[in-house]
This record gives C-alpha cells, structure tokens and sequence, in this order.
C-alpha cells in the first residue's frame, strides 16, 4: 500500500457534541493507520469551519477543512422535501480525490486496525469499490434493486478513476425514484456502487455497528466500530423506558477511554 495514493475523507455538519468527538477519533485513528502522506480532508456544511474544527477539537495539522454546501445538481433534482437534514451531504462533492484510492468515513466511524478487506481492496489490481456490512438491510425504495445482503455507507471506498456520478446518475435513469429518506440515499448508494460487480465488504466482525440499542452490537469490532446514532441531538424514542438518546451517549461515554487509547489521541478530555 502506498500512502500518498490515499485520500480519507469526512463530512460533518450539525451534529452533537459526542459527534465532533467522535470525528476527532476517527481523524487520528486513520492518520495513524494510512501515515503521515496520506490525505486526510474534513467536509463541512451546516455551520462555519471556524465553529466545525472548534468543536473537534486537537486533531493532525494535515487535515484540509473545506466548505462543501452543495450536492450535485442530479442528486437534488430528486430529493423531496421531507429528507432529513444532513441526509446525502456525504455526497458533497462526489469524489474529493479522484485520481487516488478515496476513502469516505462517517465522522462516527473509528478505526484503530485495518480490517483484511481494506488492506485487500487497496492492493488489488484491479479494485472494485469497498461498502461496510450492516446488521440489517435498509435500502428504502431501492431495496427490490440490490443483493439483500446488509450494507451500510459509514464506510465507502472508491478506486483511483472510478465515476461515482456516472454511476448514481445510471441507477436514477433507469429507474427514475425520488428520495424521501436516509433509507433510500444509502439504497441509491448501494445499487450504484455494486453496478457490474460486487463489492469488497468489511464486516460487521471487522467494524461493528456500535450501538447499545438492538440489533446493532454494543461491543467494538476487531479493528473499529461505527456508532450509529451518535450524531442526533435527539432520537425520537425510548428504548425499555429511557430516551433512546440518553442510551447512546452513555454507552458513547464507557467506551470512550479505551476509544482514546486505541487510535493514539492522547488523554480523555
């Protein structure tokens, strides 16, 4: 694997404060994975840069910040107004390293290890694109179009050249659907990305979809975790009688310690 081939990339826009934590572990888990020659870029929207690195907090100098408030004409063209705010921002812009392998990390997706897909994906010849595994499918109205297996967008991985626009703009004109949720963007993405041939996969085992409520897996995966749920202010349901919000981030608040002491990013502040 060759560093400077790799760029990895975030987006993070309005989020809770366990959120921009949770991006500042994630930045220094990869910086210490893919070395100090590899990319590493912070897409922001819904706030300031100034007020998105304040609230991240001491992460590498080399990360690049960048404003990026608008998606892809085609892509809005087919958003309904009752998408979520922060759903499809990930895709803004498309690819942000072109020309290298891009890595696009949900900013509460932490890796301390390489899982053997990654590492694999990256020394292929000819590499396909790279997509997480999911505890459960949920593609929304594209669900009848992909392989039932579950996937999930907290990790993506695109080869150097590999036409992400080309590729969603396909899926849309063949089948011409209006997104109305996070369920059908991570479904485009799915359909889109597995156009042709499969995916390399990083499973759950690997990166585990980390979340005291079920199904998800309230344990850290071999080489990292994703937690999902991390990033809302507020979930809109209790979970055995407590806010489903005030589980989450108490499950956030035990693992942390050991978080910073796996990806290298010093004392808990």
């Amino acid at each position: 694997m060759r560093s400077h081939d790799i760029g990895i990339r975030w987006t993070i826009g309005d989020v809770s404060p366990a959120g921009f934590e949770a991006l500042r572990l994630s930045i220094w888990g990869a910086s210490r994975l893919f070395g100090s020659e590899a990319r590493l870029a912070v897409c922001v929207n819904s706030l300031t840069i100034e007020a998105a690195r304040r609230q991240t907090g001491d992460v590498p100098p080399i990360v690049e910040w960048r404003y990026a408030d608008r998606l892809p004409d085609g892509l809005r063209s087919v958003l309904t107004g009752s998408m979520a705010e922060g759903v499809a921002w990930k895709l803004a812009p498309l690819r942000l390293f072109p020309n290298a392998y891009e890595l696009s990390l949900d900013n509460d997706c932490i890796l301390w290890s390489l899982p053997d897909a990654i590492r694999s994906w990256l020394s292929d010849e000819n590499p396909p694109c790279l997509i997480a595994a999911d505890v459960r499918p949920a593609f929304g109205k594209f669900a009848p179009l992909t392989r039932p297996e579950p996937r999930n967008t907290g990790i993506r991985g695109f080869p150097p050249g590999y036409d992400l626009g080309g590729a969603l703009a396909k899926v849309l004109r063949e089948h011409p659907l209006r997104l109305d949720s996070e369920l059908d963007e991570q479904g485009l993405q799915v359909v889109a990305i597995e156009l042709g041939r499969p995916s390399r996969i990083v499973p759950t085992e690997d990166v585990s979809i980390c979340s005291p409520i079920w199904p998800h897996q309230p344990w850290l995966g071999r080489c990292g975790a994703h937690f999902v749920g991390l990033n809302a202010h507020s979930l809109p349901f209790d979970y055995y009688g407590r806010p489903a919000s005030e589980l989450v981030t108490d499950h956030w608040r035990k693992l942390a310690p050991e978080l910073y002491r796996r990806v290298g990013a010093g004392a808990l502040a």
